[in-house]
């Protein structure tokens, strides 16, 4: 698939057009970025990783009925999509009271939920990304009330999928952050990338960080977290 113009360059990814209107070639950067990119820096190789991770991932998910953007891996770190029109919502997923739950509401990281918790924020970087009630989301024409039904839909069940998983590796799904999009026919489908970037991942049995949080909070050793957890993901996958 040859790689055309460059449609778009944001924290972490480029995506570029194809010949083919309805396909895009995403590319991932080592670049690192948080707190809305007011901290910036590089974990070296994570492009590379959180392109095979999260192409793995969607695959998995494909097989188990959730519909996906993913098409086919090109090289270490480019892969071929379906045109997307990203639905302007961040949904985040919690299992566990961490990061900004946790500051948010006083709670102690590491507080296990009775049952997961869903929240929408508006994705909007000149607004910090605000959390959105879905009636918000719907007065503001965001997405329909049948759409936020879908993506809520879609993300419990990817939740539970994914944390049966990483519970295989060694890992617990602590949170982490989704995306969708529509495709020209207006179905939803997930988007974006499923990795150390997006996710929270502890060690079960030390609660060790294998995420981005140790960019994000200074911990050191990003570059060998994001290599231990694409070692255990080949390992089970």
């Amino acid at each position: 698939m040859i790689k055309k113009d460059q449609l778009y360059e944001g924290k972490a990814k480029k995506v570029f057009q194809t010949a083919n209107p309805e396909l895009l070639i995403v590319s991932y950067k080592d670049d690192a970025t948080a707190f809305n990119g007011l901290k910036k820096g590089t974990i070296s190789g994570k492009g590379a990783i959180n392109n095979r991770m999260s192409n793995l991932l969607m695959q998995r998910l494909q097989e188990s009925g959730i519909p996906t953007h993913f098409v086919a891996e090109l090289n270490a770190r480019e892969t071929l999509v379906k045109r997307v029109s990203i639905v302007p919502l961040e949904v985040v997923i919690r299992n566990i009271a961490a990061g900004s739950f946790s500051k948010r509401y006083g709670v102690e990281e590491g507080r296990i939920f009775p049952t997961p918790t869903i929240e929408f924020s508006y994705k909007n970087d000149a607004l910090g990304d605000p959390l959105m009630a879905e009636s918000h989301a719907t007065a503001l024409n965001l997405a329909t009330p049948a759409e936020i039904e879908c993506i809520k839909s879609y993300s419990f069940a990817i939740n539970d999928i994914l944390k049966a998983f990483w519970l295989k590796c060694g890992i617990t799904l602590v949170d982490f952050k989704l995306e969708f999009g529509r495709l020209a026919d207006g179905s939803i489908v997930l988007a974006d990338e499923i990795s150390p970037d997006t996710c929270r991942l502890w060690d079960t049995k030390t609660g060790e960080k294998l995420d981005k949080d140790r960019f994000r909070r200074d911990l050191g050793g990003a570059e060998d977290a994001y290599a231990e957890v694409m070692n255990r993901l080949t390992s089970h996958i």
